[in-house]
C-alpha cells in the first residue's frame, strides 16, 4: 500500500499563478534492497545468493556498458533502458553541435506487466479535511432529519 499525505504550494507558473494549490504526495519512499531483492530470488528459485547476486551486478555492468555504446538495453517483460540526450535550440543550424546538447538522462520504458502492476497498486490518501466535511455533513443530514420528526 501506497500511503499519500495532502501537501500545498503556491503556484508559480499557469492559470492558478499566485494560488494555494493542493496535491497528494507519497509519505514515506518504500524501497526494496538489493539485498531484499536477491533474497526473494532465492527464496522463488533453487538458485543461491551468491549467484543471484552475481547475476544481478553483472546485469548492471551490462546495462552500463550497452548504454554507453548507444544502445537500447532490452530486458523483456520489465522494460528496456536508453540514453536520451535533451538538445538545447538554436536559430542556426550550423550552431547544433555536441556542445548543444544537455546533460544525458537514462530512461527505463516499462513493458505492459511493469505498466500494469502500477496501475493496479493500492494507494490510499490521508486527507483530514475530508473527513472532517464528511462528519460535519453527515451531522448536519442526521439533524434535519431528527427535526421532521
Amino acid at each position: 500500500m501506497i500511503e499519500f499525505e495532502i501537501k500545498s504550494k503556491k503556484q508559480t507558473v499557469g492559470p492558478l499563478k499566485g494560488k494555494t494549490v493542493y496535491y497528494a504526495m507519497a509519505k514515506n519512499k518504500n524501497y526494496m534492497t538489493l539485498d531484499a531483492v536477491c533474497q526473494q530470488i532465492v527464496d522463488e528459485t533453487s538458485l543461491s545468493y551468491g549467484d543471484v547476486m552475481n547475476a544481478l551486478i553483472t546485469l548492471g555492468r551490462l546495462v552500463c556498458r550497452g548504454l554507453k555504446m548507444g544502445f537500447n538495453v532490452d530486458l523483456g517483460d520489465l522494460g528496456s533502458f536508453r540514453v536520451y540526450f535533451p538538445s538545447k535550440m538554436s536559430e542556426k543550424e550550423t550552431d547544433v553541435t555536441a556542445a548543444s546538447l544537455k546533460t544525458p538522462k537514462v530512461v527505463f520504458t516499462p513493458k505492459a506487466k511493469m505498466r500494469e502492476a502500477a496501475k493496479t497498486a493500492e494507494v490510499s490518501v490521508n486527507n483530514p479535511k475530508r473527513k472532517e466535511e464528511k462528519k460535519k455533513k453527515k451531522k448536519e443530514e442526521g439533524g434535519i432529519g431528527q427535526h421532521g420528526n
